[in-house]
């Protein structure tokens, strides 16, 4: 059988599975030993069992459950709360201020929790409901908080660029501070869509009301709520930077930060504890179920040659180099409107990362790319991540069909900042070339 005809018929009944509703790690494991089975006899089988344990003995994975329990604790600590009281009195007083300000808060919850969920859930319980009631256009604050969750696989400490680096071979130091700058650009962009289009629609995000805003003295006392989430940043990502801490260290200082937040919050208790330990059990082991189904996996399109068959596609792309690079980007966009982000990464790093070393353009200006593009995917439909978290927690009368919509504008600021850090690389390469030598 040709690889034209195995990647078909691998392809085809990966497709075909995963719309029968099956769980993906067991689609993945499952097709490895049917296809591997029939290709090669039991015999192959052993190789499976090899590759998953080797995967299991990686020191990295141990980071995942720790920045998992770190966003989980975090959620329930009040820090996201006291945040958002702090930018509701400072910028509710701006047009669409208090959209605007809920995405600074994401972005920099985001760079405690390394995942989507936990900003995008907290801040659509605290500040949806807050920005309805002030008679917020309901697009702009869905959006809002959809978009600004999604900077939580961007911005470090990034569970999916973890997994990323593991299978790509990449330094997860150097992943995490490259990502800074492109998750600051689209936060950025973000705030500016939101704050320019509230000036010249001032309905779609009012003022609040002046005795509501409090006075100087109350609102400068406020920003003590800053001061746990600041110093739990520097705690993890500085012990990185200054090379005190591996990333898998890191996530252990983490870990115990949040603990110590929530006490200081006045919210550890049995349950929170017991709640956020539960959490992370759920999360890690379907993340490392992908893992190791997508390890297999990928172990046998690559066994049957069939990566030179895309590697052909790609280089035959009209544009040369960058043709076969932007090929590639409308290849994980597509992906990621059907697939787990994190599955992708799995599947097409082994895949498309050798080509483009081939093609002479930096691994990690491209793993960067990578995961801004698989943050498109939280927000792309059908299965977008956010929008599900968001229809979690939206009231009664808001549709699916309305939060679709809301997400419009902000995939196409999500594409302008791809297009950007495609254009100038040392957004990505500038800052991790300074700091790691």
């Amino acid at each position: 059988m040709s690889p034209v005809e195995l990647t078909l018929l691998l392809f085809g009944s990966l497709l075909l599975v995963l719309a029968l509703g099956l769980p993906l790690s067991f689609v993945l494991g499952g097709l490895t030993v049917i296809f591997s089975y029939f290709l090669w006899g039991p015999e192959s089988l052993t190789n499976i069992a090899y590759k998953t344990y080797s995967y299991m003995n990686n020191f990295i994975l141990i980071a995942i459950p720790m920045f998992i329990f770190m966003g989980a604790m975090l959620q329930k600590s009040g820090i996201a709360e006291s945040m958002y009281n702090l930018m509701y009195h400072w910028m509710g007083r701006i047009k669409g201020g208090l959209a605007a300000g809920t995405v600074g808060i994401c972005t920099l919850f985001a760079a405690m929790v390394g995942i989507s969920g936990a900003s995008t859930v907290t801040m659509g319980l605290v500040a949806l409901p807050s920005m309805l009631k002030r008679n917020y256009d309901k697009n702009i604050a869905i959006g809002s908080i959809a978009a600004g969750g999604a900077l939580g696989i961007l911005i470090p400490p990034s569970v999916t660029m973890i997994i990323l680096g593991l299978f790509a071979g990449l330094s997860i130091g150097k992943l995490f501070i490259g990502g800074i700058f492109p998750g600051l650009l689209l936060a950025a962009l973000f705030i500016i869509y939101i704050l320019v289009r509230a000036r010249f629609q001032p309905h779609l995000g009012p003022v609040i009301p002046v005795e509501e805003r409090g006075n100087l003295r109350e609102n400068l006392l406020m920003t003590r709520s800053l001061i746990l989430p600041i110093l739990l940043v520097i705690g993890v990502m500085g012990s990185i930077f200054t090379g005190a801490a591996t990333p898998t260290e890191a996530a252990a200082v983490g870990a115990f930060g949040s603990i110590i937040c929530a006490a200081f919050n006045r919210h550890l208790n049995w349950k929170n504890f017991f709640d956020s330990c539960i959490t992370t059990l759920k999360l890690s082991c379907m993340i490392m179920w992908i893992v190791f189904g997508a390890a297999a996996f990928t172990s046998l399109y690559a066994a049957v040659n069939a990566t030179d068959l895309i590697s052909d596609v790609l280089l035959s792309m009209p544009g040369g180099a960058w043709g076969a690079l932007i090929a590639t980007q409308f290849i994980f966009f597509v992906l990621g409107m059907f697939l787990d982000p994190g599955a992708i990464v799995m599947l097409c790093t082994p895949i498309f990362f050798p080509l483009i070393k081939e093609l002479g353009f930096d691994p990690l200006w491209f793993g960067v790319l990578f995961v801004v593009n698989m943050e498109m995917s939280y927000l792309t439909p059908p299965f977008g991540f956010n929008l599900f978290y968001m229809k979690a927690v939206v009231p009664e009368g808001v549709t699916m069909s309305d939060i679709y919509r809301s997400i419009i504008f902000f995939v196409l600021l999500q594409a302008v900042g791809l297009g950007l850090i495609m254009a100038f690389p040392q957004i990505v390469l500038w800052l991790p070339n300074t700091l790691i030598k």
